[in-house]
């Protein structure tokens, strides 16, 4: 696998800085059996969602420009990944709709959407196609990582594989060749590469070279329709609306965008959960890859003059923070596991594994949020019925599931579901600092953000119902 200056002899000068770019396979170079012409480049779109600040797409314009060849965008929806409901799926699918009507109105590039395993699926397009070089994304998560091992023996010899880090400002491998122990030891490193990294974006521009085979249909509407069926478990939300216009609104916006409407108060507010809209709301946005951090940092920077304290504190979060996680999945093979906290956690934990706890809750419980703790209930409810929770009350949230369950271990894999759908030792803790429903009443008002949630949960039910009956009342009558 090449990085840094050796990528440089493999593939030459590029649009993207070098850096950002790793080749996992070097091709022989191929013929297009249509043409008999240098094959297309072929980007597998998986984590960056997104037309506009795209650097994987910009590195696959970019060769195909180089080559003077066609290029096509190729997503591959999965039958299943992570547990994923109609909540995420169906966020995820309208964002995508856009992204296909944008990407083909816009740069005349043609978007194809697989369904199926990728490691089946992206290595027959490549053949079918003919394509000389597959550009991928990069994800730390090593189901992925999986995958792309698989891709790189199944693709022919002659196929070139670049994988570029869109997603991080600093690439993964970049800001550090280790597992980092805390944001303030992986804080200068990504500091430092600011120059070199957080850089303007190129514009792309319309293709002129056009993709030879006919496009395939999209029958968007059902597919969703038929996803968001399957998946009606945890139901999609309304109150963020998809895709990179929305993205770009909630960032940039002049009526409620966070920079416009919000920065300003962001260092003071936001991990006050009795004040929920002085978050930045660019969660989705950023998991879903249908905003680039890089945009938001970009963004936040040309203010710092007015909101010097504001900016640092968002870019922290923005960057510092979320390019840690990253480094700990890249690094951490067991990063979803007790198996992969660090040691000294481990040990402390281990040694109260067996402390009394006061109360024991099921699974069931915890997802219902049948506690004997209105706060914890709160900040469940909150994610069940509205699809997210406040991040300070993200922390209140797991610690409190490790002291009601029977081992650190089982905590870990019910925060891990549930989510997925040195101080003095205490017990049940150990040197893990607690957090404590009076300590949350002295830093925020915690009657206040119950009594939100719950009013929050009435709406979210009482609309779900206005819902259901105008969904049967659309329904034809049965003759008797």
């Amino acid at each position: 696998m090449a990085t840094g200056a050796s990528v440089s002899s493999l593939i030459g000068s590029t649009a993207v800085h070098l850096g950002r770019i790793r080749v996992l396979k070097e091709g022989l170079g191929q013929l297009s059996q249509q043409s008999n012409e240098t094959g297309p480049v072929v980007y597998w779109m998986f984590r960056d969602q997104r037309l506009r600040d795209n650097w994987a797409l910009i590195h696959a314009v970019d060769q195909a420009n180089k080559l003077n060849v066609p290029v096509a965008v190729a997503f591959n929806l999965f039958d299943s990944f992570l547990g994923a409901k109609a909540r995420q799926l169906g966020f995820m699918l309208r964002g995508l709709q856009q992204l296909h009507r944008d990407i083909e109105d816009n740069l005349h590039i043609p978007f194809f959407l697989f369904q199926g395993e990728a490691t089946e699926t992206i290595p027959s397009f490549v053949e079918e196609c003919g394509a000389s070089l597959l550009v991928t994304d990069f994800s730390p998560l090593r189901q992925v990582r999986g995958w792309k091992e698989e891709i790189t023996k199944r693709v022919p010899d002659s196929v070139s594989i670049h994988e570029v880090d869109a997603h991080n400002i600093v690439p993964i491998w970049a800001a550090s060749d280790k597992l980092e122990d805390y944001a303030r030891t992986i804080r200068p490193k990504i500091y430092n590469q600011f120059p070199d990294y957080l850089t303007e974006f190129p514009i792309i521009k319309p293709r002129t070279r056009k993709w030879v085979a006919p496009n395939r249909v999209i029958d968007w509407e059902n597919l969703i329709e038929s996803v968001v069926r399957e998946g009606a478990e945890v139901p999609e939300i309304d109150w963020c609306e998809p895709g990179e216009i929305a993205a770009l609104e909630t960032l940039m916006g002049s009526k409620t965008g966070f920079l416009a409407t919000r920065l300003e108060n962001y260092a003071a507010d936001r991990n006050n959960p009795f004040k929920p809209k002085a978050t930045s709301g660019l969660s989705p946005y950023l998991h879903f890859g249908q905003i680039s951090a890089q945009r938001c940092a970009l963004e936040a920077r040309k203010l710092r003059k007015v909101y010097p304290q504001a900016v640092d504190k968002f870019l922290d979060e923005l960057v510092v923070w979320r390019e840690l996680a990253d480094n700990f999945c890249y690094y951490e093979p067991h990063y979803d596991s007790f198996h992969g906290a660090w040691d000294w956690a481990r040990t402390t934990l281990l040694d109260h594994a067996f402390d009394k706890r006061e109360r024991i809750y099921t699974i069931e419980q915890l997802e219902k949020a049948q506690t004997a703790d209105p706060l914890w209930n709160a900040s469940q409810l909150e994610m069940v019925h509205y699809g997210k929770m406040h991040g300070y009350m993200r922390m209140y949230w797991a610690k409190k599931i490790l002291e009601w369950t029977s081992s650190p271990q089982e905590a870990v894999e019910i925060a891990v579901y549930l989510n997925d759908k040195g101080f003095q030792e205490r017990p049940v803790y150990g040197k893990i600092r607690s957090m404590t429903y009076a300590g949350c009443s002295r830093k925020f008002n915690v009657d206040g953000y119950i009594t939100y949630v719950k009013k929050l949960v009435r709406a979210v039910k009482k609309q779900k119902e206005e819902i259901l009956l105008n969904s049967k009342a659309k329904q034809p009558a049965i003759p008797n």
